[in-house]
């Protein structure tokens, strides 16, 4: 599955995009829109141009209103019925859908997150270097996303990964092994969550 046009074919994008909003007044986050595209189509095309070859996202709320309007063309729609439950259980469906892929690692972005763009993303990526990778963007040192998980860890990740917490606490108990990437200067981590946050949205 090697993409020789990026180099990254062995990574796949992994988009969590299945929150429901619950700040937002129940809009779900992937349909929020930002310079004129959804913000699952921004997220998509971001993991795209930073050289992910494959990307998988991972859908919920309104899923199949989401797959209608949203132009998700060449992508790996996984659904998580349980997206309510958190973000964990988002994070287990996609980990789940990448296995037997041959993929070696999951970079996994958040689709709230649209400060982040590619040269972020393309700077996690580039500190791969085998199944075994963890790999973290910094913000001033400061843990946060994205974050490249190796397929050597994707069975620890899935048995950790309840309610919200998504890979943090694997992440927390094998922090020696987590390579940060200061990402400060080109990317901005700001989450849409509430209402004051649609501010951010352009």
């Amino acid at each position: 599955m090697t993409d020789h046009r990026d180099g990254h074919g062995e990574i796949a994008g992994l988009l969590l995009a299945a929150g429901g909003g619950r700040r937002l007044g129940g809009r779900p986050k992937a349909l929020l829109e930002h310079r004129g595209r959804l913000l699952v189509e921004h997220a998509v095309e971001v993991l795209r141009a930073a050289g992910c070859g494959t990307v998988h996202v991972v859908l919920g709320a309104q899923a199949a209103e989401v797959r209608e309007r949203a132009e998700l063309d060449g992508c790996v729609l996984v659904d998580n019925p349980a997206w309510a439950s958190g973000m964990g259980s988002s994070l287990r469906a996609g980990l789940g859908s990448l296995a037997g892929t041959g993929v070696r690692a999951a970079l996994v972005s958040l689709v709230d997150q649209p400060g982040i763009g590619p040269a972020a993303v393309s700077r996690v990526l580039g500190a791969f270097e085998n199944d075994s990778s963890l790999v973290s963007a910094a913000y001033d040192g400061v843990r946060g996303h994205p974050v490249l998980l190796g397929a050597a860890h994707w069975a620890g990740i899935a048995a950790t990964a309840t309610g919200d917490r998504g890979a943090r606490a694997y992440l927390r108990e094998h922090a020696a092994a987590v390579r940060l990437v200061e990402c400060a200067d080109a990317a901005e981590p700001y989450d849409i969550d509430t209402e004051a946050d649609l501010g951010h949205l352009e």
